[in-house]
């Protein structure tokens, strides 16, 4: 267990730092450091200070320090002794409104950064506009007292990618702010990138280790393609390689007794269709006719476990902890709604918890193997996917034989499920875990920067 040292802020102008006598034995330490900010200072042991750190208003205003009394964890470099870490939520989509500053994302912000005293760490929210560049500063969003509050603080000892869809992540004046924090100044980034469903499958695919959880997927390429597929396991899913929410999701199926192909999915205005076709032509040219099919992809469809006669498949959330450890945070199931191709909630899907729909032999067994497939896929994708991860969601499904399928993983995953009142200790649990590896990565900065700069 890492220990925190709540930070004091002492009423004299002293560059003087009372602190631990343990935390000075057998080091040098001259400065003290927060975010990018340091002072060169005296340091001495105060025997009466097992769990806090005496800094005076002179040191506090220099390293910009604003005093929440959140305890907070200690890390050393060379000479410093850092108080940390300070961890920059980067974002998009701010608001004029002080109750509201972030838009209808407020909510999940608020709650993000209020799990600051129980990890040990100081969180805040910015965007683009909030970055003073020249005074090497950010006016941070935070969150204290159930109160927004506008702070200016030094650069972050790491930032965490909270960009709220593709076309933000894609403005070049963002991806321009990202590597100019990532190059610049050496500031680790973590959960940079929305993923591609075809190039996710396509890293996956070359894992010996999570090959047997991967349906077969491929580009639309022809008709022909998708016939085969169909001819081979009786039903496809055509969805877009960037979709979302399982907006774009078609369901085809092909009925050999009669030579009727079926596509289920949901038009423009919300409502679920099931349509017949005589041919495979037919309903692409009319099912498709304003979409282009380059952006799509074919997936082999699974006869899933079902609840009530409807489809289940599962979302797993996984996190890395403080010690950079991979951990099943939340799971729960999904139940497709009635006539949906898709289990979103959206398309009139369910969230129940696995023992509302399972016996407990059923329960202990399935659960055991979605959390071992989640762990293997993503250590697989820790392993091949560019960039630093820190939480995944993943869609599993499990088909009535017990074999655990991958539909899609998330990089930023929605937090819909914890809308059910037995997943309340998840939620916290992920939105724990999200800042806590900010404090691996602020300490493999400073003590292996080659393994997080490479």
């Amino acid at each position: 267990m890492r220990k925190h040292y709540l930070i004091e802020v002492a009423q004299n102008d002293q560059l003087v730092v009372f602190c631990p006598p343990s935390l000075l034995s057998d080091k040098e330490i001259t400065r003290i450091a927060f975010g990018s900010r340091s002072i060169e200072v005296d340091f001495i042991p105060h025997p009466e200070q097992n769990d806090r750190i005496s800094i005076s208003r002179e040191i506090q205003k220099a390293i910009q320090f604003p005093s929440f009394n959140t305890p907070l964890h200690v890390f050393f470099d060379n000479q410093s002794l850092i108080i940390g870490p300070l961890v920059g939520i980067f974002t998009a989509g701010f608001t004029s409104l002080a109750m509201e500053p972030i838009g209808a994302r407020t909510l999940f912000f608020s709650k993000l950064l209020s799990v600051n005293k129980m990890v040990g760490a100081l969180p805040f929210v910015f965007e683009e506009q909030h970055i003073d560049w020249a005074q090497g500063t950010i006016e941070g969003y935070f969150f204290h007292n159930n109160v927004w509050k506008t702070i200016e603080v030094p650069f972050p000892n790491v930032i965490y990618d909270r960009l709220p869809n593709r076309r933000s992540e894609s403005n070049p004046k963002l991806i321009k702010v990202r590597e100019r924090l990532q190059k610049e100044y050496l500031i680790p980034w973590y959960n940079p990138g929305f993923f591609n469903k075809l190039d996710i499958h396509e890293k996956l695919v070359q894992d010996a280790s999570v090959g047997n959880f991967l349906p077969e997927t491929l580009p639309f390429t022809s008709f022909s393609s998708i016939e085969k597929m169909l001819s081979d396991h009786g039903h496809v899913f055509i969805k877009p390689k960037n979709g979302s929410l399982g907006l774009g999701v078609h369901q085809i199926i092909y009925d050999k007794h009669n030579d009727d192909y079926f596509c289920r999915y949901q038009d423009e205005s919300g409502v679920n269709r099931l349509r017949k076709f005589s041919s495979l032509e037919r309903l692409m040219s009319i099912v498709f006719a304003n979409q282009s099919l380059e952006r799509m992809l074919v997936q082999q469809g699974i006869n899933l476990l079902r609840c009530e006669s409807r489809p289940i498949d599962f979302r797993i959330h996984t996190n890395k902890d403080d010690l950079g450890n991979w951990h099943v945070s939340a799971i729960a199931a999904k139940i497709a709604g009635p006539g949906s191709v898709t289990t979103h909630k959206r398309s009139g899907g369910d969230i129940k918890t696995i023992e509302e729909i399972f016996s407990n032999k059923e329960c202990t067994l399935y659960t055991e193997r979605l959390s071992n497939a989640a762990l293997l896929l993503s250590n697989s994708l820790d392993r091949n996917v560019e960039g630093i991860i820190g939480e995944i969601g993943f869609d599993l499904g499990i088909d009535r034989n017990g074999d655990v399928w991958l539909f899609e993983a998330n990089s930023k995953p929605g937090r819909t499920i914890f809308t059910h009142p037995e997943l309340k200790d998840f939620d916290l649990l992920t939105r724990k875990l999200s800042i806590a590896f900010a404090i691996f990565l602020t300490e493999q900065s400073l003590l292996h920067p080659e393994e997080i700069f490479k």
